[in-house]
């Protein structure tokens, strides 16, 4: 089981995309854990979760060099694709997630 976080400003439009990277993760029976929590929880929810990739939303692609220098090497960080995010293409962003996490 591999956890997925999404971080985002407010967390609404990620939502949807968590739905779209769930079903994808589901066709390719891939088992994890994908959820979305807004900036000002991602903090709390690394120190209480056990998270394997940590994905930023493109409105905070600005936090990535912060973000990689306070979580990596425990989690690996990156930030969302513009095009797969605008377009909410669940399935390639899975695809990100699970290249970082090497399987």
């Amino acid at each position: 089981m591999k956890n997925i976080m999404l971080v985002c400003n407010a967390g609404m439009s990620t939502s949807m995309l968590v739905t779209k990277m769930q079903k994808a993760a589901e066709e390719k029976g891939f088992e994890s854990t994908i959820w979305a929590v807004p900036v000002s929880e991602a903090d709390s929810e690394v120190a209480s979760k056990d998270i394997d990739v940590l994905l930023l939303g493109p409105q905070v692609k600005f936090l990535l060099k912060e973000f990689k220098e306070k979580f990596e090497p425990d989690i690996k960080v990156d930030a969302i694709n513009m095009v797969d995010y605008g377009t909410m293409n669940g399935a390639n962003v899975l695809e990100t997630a699970i290249v970082m996490i090497g399987e």
